[in-house]
């Protein structure tokens, strides 16, 4: 691929570069995708539920379903346990990579160049256009010419760098906040997975995962995702492997983990800016998705916000290309702040202030108080609480907590 040259250089195939490809390479723009892995389906790591709304606005196929869900099930803090049925489903729990394989099919089949195995390292500016050089697996550097650059590497911002180099402000450091997760797909028996199917379980409080929570959402029949994610991780809480199986000894019985076979254990690190000033781009280099804090922070969620920067991009970048005037995409971070919404970071703080705080029985009783407040509310108030932000479903008696005043 030796002085390759390409209108759109596309730097990962998660869901913002998949779906930003997908649609360039629609409307006729010559776009190449690259993405370091060499199978789609590895390092799958996002249990990758949505509502019914989002799989129809982003035209998502029956393939990329592992399952429906129409309920919610909080285990915790302690022995406690709260569940919200709907009477219809509400929404899907997707095969993230099966969505990330369709996103790079459709790619393709619109005229797009879509390479594997490729680790971006470097983009440099050659008078009107982009040099990026490209590492495949065997060590070999490759370089493409393009009039634009999209890093779409995740939080990494493989091509952008760091979105604040050190040293941080104060407010910064309070500003940014990271996590890690550990998540296995498990084969279990089918009784075993009936019991989980058709639900949303988390797992909340200090005692099942300090400063994180865990999840057990259904895939494939007799498959689960289970996992558990920490935010701002202290080396001296046990390991993330051991957290996981500790959850397993409290949620299966004996008989069901010797039948249970893990299929694949993979991980990752959520990195992302509450009130989002991360650099959206310089130049003709532009970011999307995570790189750009997409990731939501209250339940670690990112396919669909990734999708939508996509979606934000797609018509600006198409704008600026066709009329060769790059000033069309000033607005890009303004329209996706307003995509995202002002719940955004509300949500951010909720996140903060509720995972970092439980670390002991009296952060496990504030968590319980605000929980109950749920008891009475239906299935559908939930997801519009989880997925849309629509704080006030709390009512009045949450503010201060909200707030961060108690």
């Amino acid at each position: 691929m030796a002085g390759l040259r390409t209108q759109v250089l596309v730097v990962g195939a998660g869901p913002a570069g998949g779906e930003l490809a997908r649609q360039l390479a629609a409307a006729g723009v010559a776009v190449l995708l690259v993405d370091q892995l060499a199978d789609l389906s590895q390092a799958a790591f996002s249990s990758a539920a949505m509502p019914f709304a989002s799989l129809e606005r982003f035209g998502l196929p029956a393939q990329v379903v592992a399952s429906r869900w129409r309920g919610w099930q909080l285990l915790g803090p302690s022995q406690e346990r709260r569940s919200w049925t709907a009477q219809a489903p509400l929404g899907v729990v997707l095969d993230f990579g099966a969505l990330r394989q369709w996103l790079a099919d459709q790619c393709s089949r619109f005229g797009g160049d879509v390479r594997l195995g490729l680790r971006a390292f470097d983009c440099q500016s050659q008078g009107p256009v982009l040099r990026t050089l490209l590492r495949d697996r065997q060590g070999r550097v490759h370089a493409v010419i393009s009039d634009w650059v999209i890093d779409a590497s995740g939080q990494g911002r493989a091509l952008l760098g760091p979105s604040r180099p050190p040293p941080r402000t104060e407010r910064a450091d309070r500003d940014l906040v990271e996590g890690v997760g550990v998540e296995w797909l498990l084969q279990v028996p089918l009784a075993c997975w009936q019991r989980w199917s058709d639900q949303l379980s988390f797992c909340l409080g200090s005692d099942w995962v300090a400063q994180g929570y865990g999840w057990i959402f259904p895939m494939a029949p007799g498959q689960l995702k289970v996992g558990v994610c920490r935010l701002r991780p202290d080396q001296l809480q046990p390991p993330l492997g051991r957290v996981l199986e500790q959850l397993l000894e409290r949620l299966f019985s004996p008989d069901e983990r010797r039948a249970s076979v893990v299929l694949d254990r993979h991980g990752g690190l959520i990195v992302s800016s509450i009130r989002r000033r991360d650099c959206h781009g310089r130049g003709q280099l532009l970011a999307i998705g995570d790189a750009v804090s997409t990731a939501n922070l209250l339940g670690g969620e990112g396919i669909r916000h990734a999708l939508s920067s996509s979606r934000v991009l797609a018509p600006l970048l198409l704008g600026a290309i066709q009329s060769r005037q790059p000033f069309a995409l000033r607005r890009y971070e303004q329209l996706l702040a307003q995509q995202l919404g002002w719940r955004w970071s509300l949500s951010g703080r909720l996140a903060r202030r509720t995972w970092l705080s439980l670390t002991g029985p009296e952060a496990d009783r504030r968590l319980s108080s605000l929980l109950a407040g749920l008891e009475s509310r239906r299935a559908e108030d939930l997801a519009a609480l989880l997925f849309d932000y629509r704080f006030e479903r709390y009512g009045l008696r949450s503010l201060p907590y909200l707030l961060g005043w108690r």
